[in-house]
């Protein structure tokens, strides 16, 4: 069985024991989450499309870690003129493993 889940304004498609990177969560390492906006829920002939989300659908996940990824380089250029920018950032990552999904 799988689900389509909605997170940090992306979509990912998940199955049991499954482990992702995703926009920053609030939550200890550790503690469990509960994401409730399954766009998604099912597995071949079976499977359930919710208009957005599936009602009563649900998908348990553990935080396993808090942290920022690599460097993603901005660099801004006009030809001719001058005109150089180049900045950076770390963008912030929660790491979970789904360990249920709820239909």
């Amino acid at each position: 069985m799988y689900a389509v889940i909605k997170t940090g304004g992306k979509q990912y498609r998940v199955s049991q024991g499954d482990i992702l990177k995703v926009e920053k969560l609030d939550g200890e390492v550790g503690s469990s989450i509960e994401i409730g906006e399954v766009l998604a829920v099912g597995e071949g002939e079976g499977i359930k499309v919710g208009a957005p989300t599936v009602e009563g659908a649900m998908v348990v996940a553990e935080i396993l870690a808090q942290g920022k990824n690599k460097k993603v380089i901005i660099f801004k250029k006009r030809r001719r003129k001058g005109y150089a920018k180049k900045q950076g950032h770390r963008q912030l990552f929660t790491s979970i493993k789904i360990n249920e999904i709820k239909a």
